[in-house]
């Protein structure tokens, strides 16, 4: 009986030194959401725009950092997290790549009071690091443009790359991802402005 009650305070002990220690922080990134300047010779169009929300999967509505853990299978970090959810972040990074153009009247959030001539619809469909073969940085996003009147899509365009990681740490994977991002939302925005260009938009009467 001794010998069972001595047991029982161990476990006891070691349990609570276990409540007792230091647990692991939780680090948090963000991707930049700043996009430079455009040159100042970019054709104007008198369109408004109107950015929706990214549609995703709830991973990237998550703040987990993905990692994929095999061909077909994905996971989350526990202690790596995003400050914002991947889906708004990507949101905002397209917003500011558009307005940084300067191509267009104005460039705002679907769910303003503006009443835009087209619609912008992004799908996010990956943002994750790989892990096999190599260290990787994976992000995948289609872009189209709706016309709100007839509803029809006028425009798509999809973006699909993976960016090698300069490191084995989790922020190295962030600042490569945050690279894909940016080279994949500007060349995605680009082609849009290729769009207008090639079917020039007509201005309304009086203007």
């Amino acid at each position: 009986m001794r010998r069972i009650q001595q047991t029982v305070f161990l476990l006891a002990v070691t349990g609570l030194l276990s409540a007792c220690g230091a647990s692991r922080p939780v680090s948090y990134y963000m991707l930049d959401v700043a996009s430079a300047p455009a040159a100042a010779a970019a054709q104007q169009f008198p369109v408004s725009l109107s950015v929706g929300r990214v549609a995703t999967t709830h991973l990237y509505r998550d703040d987990r950092l993905v990692f994929g853990a095999g061909p077909v299978e994905l996971g989350t970090y526990e202690y790596e997290r995003w400050a914002e959810s991947p889906a708004d972040m990507v949101q905002d990074i397209l917003i500011s790549s558009l307005r940084s153009t300067g191509q267009y009247r104005s460039v705002s959030r679907m769910n303003s009071a503006v009443r835009a001539d087209y619609i912008v619809r992004g799908h996010l469909f990956g943002l994750y690091e790989v892990d096999k073969p190599q260290l990787l940085a994976r992000f995948s996003m289609q872009l189209e443009l709706v016309d709100p009147k007839s509803g029809m899509t006028v425009w798509t365009d999809s973006y699909a790359h993976d960016e090698p990681v300069s490191g084995k740490k989790v922020a190295d994977v962030v600042e490569a991802l945050d690279k894909d991002v940016r080279a994949g939302v500007q060349q995605l925005t680009a082609g849009m402005g290729e769009y207008f260009a090639a079917h020039p938009p007509q201005q309304p009467p009086g203007h």
